[in-house]
């Protein structure tokens, strides 16, 4: 998947904060996602985000 900063993304599993929606603030080699629940900044490996977000078919 392609990832573009500002752009919406729903994880499969909630955070701890209950909020499955995030937002992309930085992409790269690793992609850095904020929580839009509680602002909470998380950093991964597109690799391994990949896995972690729901796909839309």
């Amino acid at each position: 998947m392609k990832y573009e900063i500002g752009m919406k993304i729903m994880t499969k599993k909630p955070h701890v904060c209950g909020s499955v929606n995030w937002e992309v603030i930085r992409t790269g080699a690793d992609i850095k996602i904020k929580c839009l629940g509680c602002s909470r900044e998380v950093m991964f490996p597109k690799y391994e985000l990949d896995k972690k977000i729901k796909q839309d078919k």
